[in-house]
């Protein structure tokens, strides 16, 4: 059965990194019938930050681990299962001071694991969780994806660096974007996603 992993990371009500990632993943479910769907709404349920407890605890084997350490890794264990039964994950995020939200960071602070999700080798790491797609849906006020501000764009280069130094290459950004530059600029940046999802979707 395949599997479809939802993160969104926006905390606003009227998100459209969110609403359109959600869509995007009930087009690509139209498609794939049967198709299991994980949602991860981060910034309604924040995850916990990794901290020294954390950090100890996931250089220990499982069944070394105290009952303290045990509980400070079971949601990042959680998070990982999730991420590696994927075949698809649809990402939503804002731009935010040229980034991505502090809520998604730390999703990806909690999957980076060394043994599960990656592992270091002789000639250098090596990504584990291979074999996936990756939709990510940038929203902005304005436009990053190319011109003048595209060098201030870090969200998308580091999306790619870390999902790339887990294994996981194939990656699209979906961008919606310019929106703060009026009605009629908004409209269509609104309506180029959704036409960008409704494609995305009929080719999965």
């Amino acid at each position: 059965m395949p599997s479809i992993l939802l993160l969104t990371s926006s905390p606003r009500v009227d998100s459209l990194s969110t609403t359109i990632a959600a869509d995007l993943v009930e087009k690509i479910k139209a498609q794939q019938p049967g198709s299991a769907v994980v949602r991860r709404d981060l910034a309604a349920n924040p995850l916990p930050h990794i901290d020294d407890l954390f950090t100890a605890a996931i250089r220990k084997p499982a069944d070394e681990r105290t009952a303290a350490e045990a509980a400070a890794v079971k949601t990042s264990d959680e998070l990982v299962a999730e991420l590696l039964a994927a075949d698809t994950i649809v990402i939503g995020t804002g731009l935010i001071n040229f980034n991505i939200y502090s809520s998604l960071k730390t999703w990806i602070d909690n999957v980076a694991r060394a043994g599960l999700t990656f592992t270091y080798t002789e000639s250098g790491p090596v990504g584990l969780a291979t074999g996936k797609k990756v939709y990510v849906v940038l929203a902005s006020g304005g436009v990053y994806s190319q011109g003048p501000a595209a060098g201030m764009n870090h969200a998308v280069p580091y999306l790619k660096s870390v999902l790339g130094f887990l294994g996981i290459t194939d990656i699209e950004t979906i961008y919606v974007e310019g929106l703060a530059f009026g009605p009629e600029a908004a409209e269509k940046a609104i309506g180029a996603a959704k036409a960008r999802a409704e494609e995305i979707a009929l080719a999965a």
